[in-house]
């Protein structure tokens, strides 16, 4: 199969899901937005928790910007106290400049909460009214972006989990579609291997400082924290271990370039295949992340954690049978107990990004949310890096 039928936006993307998005930009309005989306079972709350203030938070506002118009949404209401530095109609005229449904509100203007409430309702309806108009319709895999992420590894993770989605990975770029993988601190260790992968010498100068740079953010007193006290309960021995055990989940194709986030925006593939990126190693962090970038599917591996996202589907692969359960989207554990090969149980996982491409839900799709978590680089660590004076200034 080498299409899917998804919804086809203005803006020439295709969406898996037909969504409705509802932005709080100040932590304020999280109650409000959360009772206006009790009115459909369509809508997606993401609230940014940083601060009210624009000044530093630039990459915040370039990600809610990029996720009003991500694929899988149809429309979106913007919503902010009125006090705040974050104007909402920043996000609403871009949302649709990208031929989104969009409406702004603030609470100060609609004179309260109830109000606002019940105008943010009637703004739902009518993108709920014109979003159930659409279909789906059948388009090239060449348009799907796939996440590729891990989270509560362990020794099944890089025998089983891992190398299965790496095998699926080459099946799908093989195919035309673009595969994203990110948490460069977990690949800290694999440089050689990666830079004899990368397609030209611009894209193994900016690897090499990519993950030195993440190197530093995570570093204190110069130590880093690579693994998790569950990664060590799990039978992760070494930091290398880990490494080796995540480089498999991103298979052996070329590395086609490395997509960057900071304050300035973020870069997004410009071709189909291969792709790194320093999108975040935190769990909903991440998912926010690869959304900013318009993935369709996040495939999750793990000794048996249940990580969720709202606004991207997530595969869930497992190959730990003591841990495996109905969280789990795809039981690789036959790898390990040696009734499965590899290869067999990427087909099985490619073949599922093509049904849940198509409107098949994943095991707890409907259910246990992951918080939409906003994550950006610290502004002042940035500069320091950077080697400013002051990192104060």
């Amino acid at each position: 199969m080498t299409k899917f039928k998804g919804y086809l936006r203005k803006d020439g993307s295709v969406g898996i899901r037909n969504n409705i998005l509802i932005i709080a930009v100040d932590e304020c309005m999280d109650g409000i937005a959360r009772n206006i989306a009790l009115a459909s079972d369509d809508c997606v709350v993401i609230t940014n928790h940083y601060t009210c203030m624009l000044g530093g938070q630039e990459e915040t506002l370039n990600m809610l910007m990029e996720m009003s118009c991500h694929p899988n949404i149809y429309g979106v209401v913007v919503l902010a106290m009125g006090c705040g530095s974050i104007d909402p109609e920043i996000i609403t005229d871009y949302a649709r400049s990208k031929g989104r449904m969009a409406f702004a509100l603030t609470s100060i203007k609609e004179k309260g909460t109830a109000s606002s409430i019940k105008r943010g309702k009637e703004y739902l309806s009518e993108i709920v009214n014109e979003a159930s108009k659409i279909e789906a319709s059948l388009h090239s895999i060449s348009k799907l972006k796939i996440g590729i992420k891990c989270g509560g590894s362990d020794t099944s993770s890089g025998m089983a989990s891992n190398p299965s989605v790496g095998h699926a990975v080459d099946l799908l770029v093989d195919q035309g579609a673009t595969c994203i993988a990110g948490e460069l601190l977990e690949l800290v260790g694999c440089e050689e291997e990666l830079l004899r992968r990368v397609v030209n010498s611009e894209v193994s100068d900016k690897l090499t400082r990519l993950m030195s740079e993440e190197e530093k953010r995570w570093s204190i007193g110069g130590n880093t924290e690579f693994m998790s006290i569950g990664n060590s309960v799990g039978g992760l021995t070494t930091i290398e271990e880990k490494a080796l055990g995540s480089l498999s989940k991103i298979g052996t194709k070329p590395i086609q370039g490395v997509l960057e986030f900071s304050q300035q925006g973020h870069e997004r593939p410009e071709t189909n295949g291969l792709y790194l990126s320093d999108v975040t190693m935190l769990c909903g962090g991440s998912a926010m992340h690869f959304a900013t970038l318009g993935v369709h599917i996040i495939l999750w591996t793990s000794g048996g954690a249940g990580f969720n996202s709202q606004l991207v589907p997530v595969i869930r692969v497992s190959g730990n049978r003591e841990l495996i359960n109905d969280d789990i989207d795809i039981d690789a554990c036959g790898i390990i107990e040696g009734t499965h090969t590899v290869k067999h149980v990427g087909e099985k996982i490619r073949d599922e990004v093509y049904e849940v491409a198509n409107g098949k839900q994943t095991s707890i799709e409907s259910l246990g949310y992951s918080y939409a978590t906003l994550y950006q680089k610290d502004v002042r660590l940035e500069h320091c890096m950077k080697g400013m004076s002051s990192c104060l200034d």
